[in-house]
């Protein structure tokens, strides 16, 4: 499995998601709320740090190529894609420096708060996770698309082992590399119910992530109505591999848990968790629970 790229607001190569950061250069922030995409013949994850989103491109697995940046994206404040030369992966603000004065305090004595700005949801990780500045987003995309159309992404993300597996995948001199797991959350702009997003988003994490181009390896559950610790009610659905044959030292099956419910306002978002599977260090599904019980709304 490889690591897809992260935008500011989510992606990494399919196969393996990988950080991507979106800027977000003046204006008030909006939700990473790109419609999600039919899946395609093959995805790839990409991902993007700061104002100056850096772009990372994986295959099915979660891999987080920092070397190999194709370029970034600007999100402005209005919701549009611009795209700009590429620029030096140092040039992304470091994990944690936007999150310091959240203000959101975690409901598990010892984990760490997640917050996202654009969405609006709060949830909380083991003290093991780092966490990506706000503007850090990570996608999939279809590996065979030049223009690397999201399939799927989230935004400011928590990840687990951001190196766990590094691979030069391509043999290009530069090493691609693969986190263990992600967790973040977005807009649902393109979702006509909670439902509908929690299996798509599930799905194309796995597909786009860990087995694209084969479509047939992806086994897809049913959404299934949940309330958090917190009181929010909605839709989760979860999605998983087997059969990932691998391709690269980092390809492994993958799965992914989504949730989503309508906040306030009445629009749909998401939080989503996608990692590797099979695996001795994979999350285990109580833990993946039990981050999920945690999300909430932030000052609720």
């Amino acid at each position: 499995m490889r690591p897809g790229q992260q935008h500011p607001e989510g992606g990494q190569h399919p196969r393996h998601p990988q950080p991507g950061p979106y800027g977000a250069p003046g204006g008030p922030q909006q939700p990473w709320d790109m419609p999600t995409q039919p899946a395609g013949p093959a995805a790839s994850v990409r991902e993007r740090r700061g104002p100056a989103a850096v772009v990372a491109v994986v295959a099915a697995a979660v891999v987080v190529v920092a070397a190999a940046v194709t370029g970034y994206l600007a999100l402005g404040g209005d919701g549009d894609d611009r795209a700009h030369p590429p620029v030096p992966a140092s040039s992304a603000p470091a994990a944690d420096d936007a999150r310091k004065d959240a203000g959101e305090q975690p409901t598990v004595p010892g984990w760490r708060t997640v917050t996202n700005p654009r969405t609006g949801i709060v949830f909380d990780v083991p003290p093991e996770w780092s966490l990506k500045p706000t503007s850090w987003a990570s996608y999939v995309a279809d590996e065979g698309d030049p223009e690397e159309i999201p399939l799927v992404g989230f935004s400011a993300p928590a990840m687990l082992k951001e190196k766990w597996c590094v691979f030069d995948a391509d043999l290009d001199g530069s090493s691609d590399e693969t986190w263990l797991a992600a967790a973040g959350s977005r807009g649902e702009r393109g979702a006509r119910t909670p439902q509908e997003a929690a299996r798509d988003n599930a799905s194309l994490w796995v597909y786009g992530g860990y087995t694209q181009p084969d479509k047939a390896k992806v086994t897809k559950g049913a959404a299934q109505p949940y309330t958090t610790a917190s009181g929010i009610t909605g839709s989760v659905a979860t999605a998983s591999s087997t059969g990932v044959e691998p391709d690269g030292k980092c390809d492994t099956d993958g799965k992914a848990t989504a949730f989503a419910f309508k906040n306030p306002k009445g629009d749909i978002v998401s939080w989503t968790f996608v990692g590797a599977k099979g695996v001795g260090d994979e999350v285990p599904d109580g833990v993946v629970r039990k981050v999920l019980s945690t999300v909430r709304l932030a000052g609720g």
